[in-house]
């Protein structure tokens, strides 16, 4: 059985968005605390100061609010990039040198991001936009690391999923107690190696 799609979603208005943004925010105080499981709902929407049944209308799960939570702080995250980006003569060291920065932030925030991987982890079909999002905004962070001249070829977005894949992996071994820093680092570190391979080839009928 198959399912309509749902239409676009009309823009929000500016209160809206405000009322949005408190829900964000109350979302990562709550888990920043307390992690996955102090993100209850009543309590977002008292923090917050939304009423219960409006918190549902934007978010209609805790892992849905917890996943647009993470995606909310890769968009902070991608504007401090932007305004302060790696200076390192390669590709790979300069996604190596962003991703890095981005567990940092996570490591001063360890609940948080303990909260937001699982949400992540546990997220259904009926989260998929939400996840989708967090994917596209992981890829533009690291495509602006790569500093390409034009749109990447195909090869250079297998190593670019290859790359976050690895990431994200080294992230949930770290946050689970199975991989020390220097290991995640080191991970990261020789994923990235692959960004400098489809750099310098980019594959049959795309310029080097």
């Amino acid at each position: 059985m198959t399912t309509e799609p749902k239409p676009p979603a009309s823009p929000l208005t500016e209160r809206q968005e405000a009322r949005r943004r408190r829900i964000l925010q109350a979302s990562a105080l709550l888990a920043g605390r307390g992690g996955f499981d102090a993100v209850q709902m009543r309590e977002v929407a008292e923090t917050s100061n939304v009423a219960l049944g409006t918190l549902y209308r934007y978010f209609p799960s805790k892992v849905h609010l917890l996943v647009a939570t993470m995606e909310d702080q890769l968009q902070h995250l991608h504007e401090t990039l932007r305004k302060r980006p790696p200076s390192e003569p390669q590709p790979s060291a300069r996604v190596a040198e962003t991703l890095m920065r981005a567990f940092r932030a996570l490591q001063r925030e360890p609940h948080l991001a303990d909260a937001m991987v699982r949400a992540l982890t546990f997220a259904d079909r009926s989260v998929n936009h939400e996840v989708d999002t967090v994917s596209r905004l992981t890829t533009a962070i690291i495509l602006d690391a790569v500093g390409l001249d034009g749109p990447p070829a195909p090869a250079q977005l297998s190593a670019v999923r290859v790359v976050a894949h690895t990431w994200h992996s080294a992230l949930i071994t770290w946050l689970s107690g199975r991989a020390p820093t220097d290991q995640v680092e080191r991970d990261i570190r020789t994923a990235c190696l692959l960004i400098d391979v489809t750099t310098a080839d980019p594959g049959p009928g795309r310029p080097a």
